[in-house]
């Protein structure tokens, strides 16, 4: 059984807006590394909230909280979805250095 956020993509839909897969792929996932990158920034700022030196029955109760941010996070849609999303939805600008160069 396949994964419901597995989903088929036509090459010749990745290629229309580069006209290459490979400059698709490189804009996809220097996108998809961005939203990791600020996803892991968030969570560990909310999880640094529950920082404590301290063993005690309070801390049990705060895990808690801790494992309910955490599971938000695994259930939340995987960078590269999002990526990709942003990508075909014409969502994400990007520009060539040599063209940038040119100009």
């Amino acid at each position: 059984m396949a994964n419901p956020s597995i989903t088929t993509r036509s090459t010749q839909e990745l290629v229309e807006q580069t006209g290459n897969i490979y400059e698709t792929v490189a804009v996809v996932s220097k996108r998809a590394r961005q939203i990791s990158s600020n996803m892991k920034e968030e969570l560990s700022n909310k999880l640094a909230e529950f920082a404590s030196t301290v063993d005690n029955l309070e801390e049990i109760f705060e895990n808690r909280e801790q494992i309910e941010i955490s599971k938000f996070y695994e259930r939340m849609p995987k960078p590269t979805i999002l990526a990709m999303e942003e990508f075909l939805e014409e969502k994400l600008y990007y520009r060539k250095r040599d063209q940038e160069e040119k100009l």
